[in-house]
């Protein structure tokens, strides 16, 4: 995989703040509802967020599920139930709602009939985490009926952490996105600027474009193949953006290749899903070391 000029950091101080603050409320919940990328469901979670949410009841959710490949989706799905975690696949912007509701309750259940045994209809307080742009404030809004909480395709919308009322028993914290300060994983950090959880404007997009088209060649070579035209699969680096712009015709006066143009096409198509569905992760690729839950 092409090598990015320096390694990939980013941490505003938004982050730090709102990591604190999540320290303080976590306390308060009585559930904790994680959103991942089901095209990135290892990278795309916070080892921190794990760290500081143990003990609480937890469900994960794969957003984006309709971007990712449904057997890659499937096999996650029953690699993360194994390991004890509730996790179940979604698309954010087409939730029906009740299904969620009841995987709530579900969840809850022995909370609400403890306190109903003592004559109390308990209202749910659940808190909603994950990295940025994974759908979280776009889950909550679906589930409330209206935009409450801001939603942008891009990270670091969502700054401070607030309550939402879903109905007279639920309610939600949505908090903002958040990294970890060291992404000493740095295959897991190109990953998450593919999918736009680190800013742009902090990344070489070039060097990322190049990682992002090996990654798939790797994955889904004949998709790669079909989406831009190439005679072949088996270039690398500059060779394979160059490939990539030659079919898809991407040229300046002179037959020179339009890197800025290729590189913020490649990157939004991928987001977009306009690739296909792509997972570019597999429960195998999991080290004993790097544990799902």
């Amino acid at each position: 995989m092409n090598e990015m000029n320096a390694p990939i950091q980013w941490y505003p101080g938004h982050m730090a703040k709102a990591r604190r603050q999540l320290a303080d409320q976590i306390r308060k919940t009585d559930l904790v509802i994680e959103l991942c990328d089901a095209r990135l469901p290892f990278s795309s979670r916070n080892p921190e967020l794990n760290k500081m949410v143990a003990g609480k009841k937890r469900i994960l959710f794969l957003n984006k599920a309709d971007l990712a490949d449904p057997n890659a989706t499937k096999a996650w799905t029953a690699a993360f139930r194994r390991d004890g975690l509730d996790a179940y696949p979604i698309d954010a912007t087409r939730l029906r709602n009740k299904e969620i509701l009841n995987l709530i309750q579900q969840a809850t259940r022995e909370l609400i009939e403890k306190a109903l045994a003592k004559g109390v209809r308990k209202t749910i307080r659940a808190m909603v985490i994950g990295v940025p742009n994974v759908g979280k404030s776009t889950m909550i809004n679906r589930l409330y009926g209206s935009g409450i909480t801001s939603t942008e395709d891009r990270p670091g919308v969502t700054r401070s952490q607030r309550w939402v009322r879903i109905n007279p028993y639920l309610e939600f914290l949505d908090t903002p996105g958040m990294l970890w300060p060291r992404l000493d994983d740095q295959i897991a950090a190109k990953r998450l600027c593919y999918i736009g959880s680190v800013n742009d404007e902090v990344v070489d997009l070039y060097a990322l474009t190049i990682s992002l088209l090996e990654d798939l060649s790797a994955h889904c070579p004949e998709t790669l193949r079909t989406r831009f035209h190439l005679e072949s699969v088996e270039p690398r680096g500059t060779d394979l953006l160059d490939a990539a712009c030659k079919g898809r015709g991407w040229l300046l006066k002179g037959n020179r290749y339009d890197y800025d143009r290729a590189c913020s096409i490649i990157l939004d198509e991928f987001r977009a899903g306009k690739l296909g569905r792509i997972t570019l992760e597999e429960p195998a690729d999991i080290t004993e070391e790097n544990q799902l839950d």
